[in-house]
Parts: structure tokens; C-alpha cells; sequence
């Protein structure tokens, strides 16, 4: 059963119906329904970044502070980890996420939220700072809940650069909308395909 055809719509709620089935009983991807499971975490991988380099650019020691952020809609982001120390110009961060029924918003009419049982790694290099070139990879599994069920697998590669803030000068962030993001978000769904600039 597919997602758009399973679509309903009961006193003004839609309900993906079709989507908690994951994949239709002759074993055919439910091609739409994987989209939505990434697209839901889309701008929470924006986020992510986010607060590394907040606590990248708090940081007084190897560790970073704890850094915390709320969905758009409800739950939270958590980011802990480690960032290199030193004078070179090249460091790296070695971060952990995790998820607690964290939502952006519905997606396309669909309700998911996010958890992690185990955090999410989320690795980054940056070489010639402050205007480095960022490369790093964002990895692990996800449970989704809501309109769509069951676990996804994120397997995601970064690259950019960055500067020097423009309204602070000693700290580091991303070029705006110059992070790409590529790889694959795997559910029982399906695979889907990961494109896309930040």
C-alpha cells in the first residue's frame, strides 16, 4: 500500500494510513514515505551543525559544552563531543547527537518525530581556518514515530568551507548555504536518495 493512495483525511486530520505499513506486501519500496522519513530530519541535520560550532567556538578544552537545541515543533537536540585544541590552523570535532521526540513540523501533512537510542556521530574537519574547506560525515540510526514507524539509517558525507563571523571575528561558522549534503537515508521504506545544499 502506498502512501499517496492511503492518504485520508478524517475530520480534517490527515492520516497517513499507508505509511505505518512500510513496504507493500509483494516487498515494493514505499518510495514516497522513504522521502518523508528524511525529510522530516532534513533541517535538523542543518541544526546539528549548528550547535557544534557553537560549541566549537565555546569551547575552553577538548570538550565542548553541552550544547542544546529545541524542534521547531517539540523535542530536543543534544550535542556533546570533542573539538582539537592548538594553534593549527586545522582542526577537527568528533561530535555526538542524540534525539528525544524531537519534531521540525509536519512534513507534507505527515506528523514524525525522532529518537536515538544511541547517538548519532557527527565528524567534522576543517583545514585552513578560519577559511577552511569542511568536509565530515554524519552517521547512525534513527527511530521514527508518528505518521511513519520503525528505524532509519543515516549514512551522510558533508563538505563546505568556512569564515570568520562577520559580527564576531573569533568565532568560526559555515558559509551560509554552502554545506553539501549527499548519501542515503535507509527505512523499511526504502532507500532515499540525499541531495541537497545548506
Amino acid at each position: 500500500m502506498h502512501f499517496q493512495a492511503a492518504r485520508a483525511t478524517v475530520g480534517g486530520l490527515v492520516l497517513g494510513l499507508g505509511v505505518l505499513a512500510g513496504c507493500s506486501d509483494d516487498g515494493v519500496a514505499d518510495e514516497e514515505a522513504a522521502r518523508l522519513a528524511y525529510l522530516g530530519l532534513d533541517a535538523g541535520v542543518e541544526r546539528a551543525l549548528g550547535l557544534g560550532f557553537d560549541g566549537f567556538n565555546a569551547a575552553k578544552s577538548a570538550n565542548i559544552p553541552t550544547q542544546e537545541g529545541k524542534g521547531d515543533k517539540s523535542g530536543t537536540m543534544t550535542v556533546i563531543g570533542q573539538v582539537d585544541q592548538g594553534s593549527s590552523d586545522n582542526k577537527g570535532m568528533r561530535l555526538d547527537v542524540s534525539l528525544a521526540q524531537y519534531e521540525d513540523g509536519p512534513v507534507e501533512e505527515v506528523e514524525i518525530t525522532y529518537d536515538t537510542q544511541a547517538p548519532l556521530a557527527l565528524d567534522l574537519t576543517m583545514k585552513g581556518l578560519p577559511s577552511a574547506e569542511l568536509t565530515g560525515t554524519f552517521n547512525g540510526d534513527v527511530t521514527l514515530a508518528g505518521g511513519l514507524e520503525g528505524p532509519v539509517t543515516l549514512t551522510l558525507t558533508l563538505s563546505g568551507t568556512t569564515e570568520a563571523d562577520p559580527a564576531d571575528a573569533a568565532r568560526i561558522r559555515r558559509v551560509p548555504g554552502g554545506t553539501h549534503i549527499v548519501g542515503t537515508a535507509t527505512s523499511d521504506y526504502g532507500t532515499y536518495d540525499v541531495d541537497v545544499t545548506r
